[in-house]
């Protein structure tokens, strides 16, 4: 993954893009990579969070596609989690999807909105809410760690 680094702004994104969707991918290995070679930092931070928002999308799609067999055989989500998680979701509403991050819990939630077909502007603002917040405070740790390092 580090190697998207070198690839400038658009390795940046299409390891957000990768880290969002079903693959899994640490995006946040590679804005730390990319900050450490000076590249700016909100560029960055914009261009992460707009990629992994695209790619938690997909996941969105794809339960807005409503095929539970795909989505099982895919996603490995078993219809019994989508149904616990919808029952979840249907008391609590779409400003849950700014925690789509969460590794594994994070997807199920947006594909369970997507075949909840819950709408698509307020579950992409909450979700790049929650990611954006997530990657800025990534971003202040490797900034703040590494210039603390630096002035030892």
């Amino acid at each position: 993954m580090e190697e998207l680094a070198m690839w400038g702004y658009p390795g940046l994104f299409f390891a957000g893009l990768l880290a969002g969707s079903i693959i899994p991918a640490s995006s946040e290995v590679v804005l730390s990579a990319a900050l450490l070679l000076g590249m700016d930092k909100w560029a960055c931070l914009i261009i992460v969070s707009l990629g992994n928002l695209l790619g938690g999308m997909t996941c969105y799609y794809m339960g807005y596609l409503g095929n539970l067999e795909w989505i099982s055989k895919y996603l490995k989500i078993k219809p019994e989690k989508l149904h616990k998680m919808q029952q979840k979701l249907d008391k609590r509403g779409t400003w849950l999807a700014s925690f789509a991050f969460i590794p594994i819990l994070g997807n199920l939630m947006i594909v369970t909105f997507g075949l909840m077909r819950s709408n698509f502007y307020a579950v992409s603002t909450f979700m790049l809410i929650g990611k954006f917040i997530r990657y800025f405070i990534w971003m202040a740790a490797t900034l703040g760690v590494f210039n603390l390092a630096s002035s030892i």
